[in-house]
């Protein structure tokens, strides 16, 4: 694509991007912010994980999102009697009763869809996690020894309740680097939960328009790669990745005090990848160490491990990542 079909590509997507906020608007109110988050993870073709207690309007914000892109949405509550042909889909034996000759069909799962919510991915068994894990990183699935693509784009948003763990399962720290961002959900502002309450509970439906589509999305993937990034801001990313691993030399001493595990080189590939696509959206043509720091606490927040000490004084994940943005530096520009 020439430079100047991508400077137009990025200025419809700019349009674009209003539009789907404002009629996210007419249904979601406030969060903000974990709505661009969500639209950085879908344009760059990530996944993200979301956290958060129930009734915070996470199934209502991702079916309205799929709504006004016309792509299909897809829906599974995961339970600990799920398996994975239940997501992915079966072969079942059909027999054509004028010719008594007998097929086999494969019949589609809900996985099937463009924008998939995951609900509760943490309480069903890890043998189903894995299925669904396997298809977001391949963009396909195995059945009967046949592969069968997945829909592009293909956009998975998994949640899990912090609240109840007792019957869970919960993430492996190998399958959680899978998700690009890890988003947090909390309680709505007074205000805004006065308008929310105001504004579910009347009789009127919001009409919604449609912006994008399902091709423009999937060209928006190469797009955002090739947004430049200069190497102090790539250098940025990766000396933030490589100050979370506590048996690294040089790593701040609060890292080695209160981390157990830190954020392996897919971090730094989500930091770049996750500043790219907030560049675009933000009307810029190249990605900054601004918008690495903007990206960072939820791309390192669930590949960031804290260990007994830092639980012992009360110090979480986001603390950690916070003290981190303060301590590393960013290197000097070349000219």
């Amino acid at each position: 694509m020439a430079a100047t079909d991508e400077v137009k590509a990025i200025e419809e997507l700019m349009e674009s991007q209003e539009l789907i906020i404002g009629q996210l608007r007419k249904v979601i109110i406030g969060q903000d912010e974990v709505i661009n988050q969500m639209l950085m993870a879908l344009f760059a073709g990530g996944h993200c994980l979301v956290e958060g207690v129930p009734g915070l309007a996470k199934t209502l914000m991702i079916k309205t999102l799929a709504q006004i892109l016309n792509l299909s949405f897809k829906r599974i509550q995961f339970t600990p009697d799920l398996m994975p042909a239940d997501i992915i889909g079966t072969d079942v034996l059909e027999e054509d009763r004028t010719t008594g000759h007998r097929s086999i069909r494969f019949i589609q799962g809900p996985i099937f869809g463009n924008i998939l919510l995951a609900d509760e991915i943490n309480r069903t068994p890890p043998k189903t996690q894995a299925a669904l894990l396997e298809a977001m990183q391949e963009h396909h699935v195995t059945a009967g020894g046949t592969e069968y693509n997945l829909p592009e784009p293909f956009f998975v948003l998994a949640t899990q309740n912090p609240i109840e763990q007792e019957g869970t399962y919960p993430l492996p720290e190998a399958q959680l680097d899978r998700f690009m961002f890890k988003i947090v959900i909390d309680y709505p502002e007074e205000e805004e939960e006065v308008n929310i309450v105001t504004s579910t509970t009347g009789a009127e439906e919001p009409e919604l328009e449609t912006a994008l589509s399902g091709e423009a999305i999937v060209s928006l993937h190469q797009i955002v790669r090739r947004v430049p990034a200069a190497d102090n801001v790539v250098q940025y990313a990766v000396k933030l990745a490589r100050a979370t691993r506590p048996k690294e030399k040089d790593v701040p001493e609060f890292i080695q005090q209160w981390v157990r595990w830190g954020a392996g080189p897919r971090a730094g590939q989500y930091l770049i990848l996750g500043a790219k696509a907030r560049a675009i959206l933000k009307g810029r043509y190249n990605a900054s160490c601004e918008d690495v720091r903007s990206v960072a606490p939820s791309v390192l927040r669930h590949r960031v491990l804290t260990n007994f000490h830092a639980e012992a004084e009360g110090i979480d994940t986001d603390a950690v990542i916070e003290q981190l943005l303060e301590t590393v530096q960013e290197p000097s520009a070349k000219m």
